[in-house]
């Protein structure tokens, strides 16, 4: 009985291999993606830290530009500056949520900085992967012109770079522009039974 189980399923797993060989084939395209990270669900700006050190491990130069946490002391901050400062730059352009700040027009100029800041950063060619850190919050609250980044993602990016865009409520237009949109859901968090943010979890 365990024989043919073990068969069946070796069976089983050779046609799998089979069709995933096949369909692995018909793509070998390569592009520089526009990636967003979005949704109510925590993970958003993780994921774009672990894409960043998975560039530091190939040797790819990369950069990050936060548009929000810039005054907050984060591990992800701490780790990219200490060690690997000379394949990533970091640029923390932010000065904390807009219910901290409560001034709409340094809030603009801030995010005003941090694109111009994204955009140099972008037109690098050497520079492989951008990660924008909570820019959709920016566009959220029109803190930047949300034609004017989808029109330079679209028509000045280099086509080998990859750039990702993190925050909670994406805009519909910049989903439709992206290649890669993952909605992170949340099913449950502590902050609901009065855990505050942790180091190493939150930051």
């Amino acid at each position: 009985m365990q024989t043919d189980d073990n068969t069946r399923h070796a069976e089983k797993m050779a046609r799998i291999k089979a069709a995933r060989d096949r369909m692995m084939q018909e793509k070998q395209g390569e592009k520089g993606l526009v990636i967003v990270h979005t949704g109510k669900g925590k993970g958003k700006s993780s994921s774009g830290f672990g894409m960043i050190l998975r560039c530091i491990a190939h040797g790819m130069p990369c950069a990050v530009v936060q548009f929000i946490k810039g005054a907050w002391d984060t591990g992800e901050r701490r780790l990219l500056t200490t060690h690997f400062g000379e394949l990533c730059q970091f640029h923390a352009m932010g000065e904390g949520f807009t219910w901290e700040t409560q001034d709409r027009e340094r809030d603009i100029a801030a995010a005003r900085a941090g694109w111009e800041k994204a955009k140099e950063l972008i037109r690098d060619p050497s520079i492989r992967m951008v990660l924008l850190d909570e820019i959709n919050i920016a566009l959220r609250y029109d803190y930047l012109d949300l034609d004017e980044v989808l029109a330079f993602l679209r028509d000045e990016k280099p086509p080998m770079t990859h750039v990702v865009l993190t925050g909670r409520n994406a805009k519909p237009e910049l989903i439709a522009l992206a290649d890669l949109v993952t909605e992170m859901e949340q099913v449950k968090h502590p902050f609901r039974d009065g855990i505050k943010a942790q180091p190493g979890v939150e930051f």
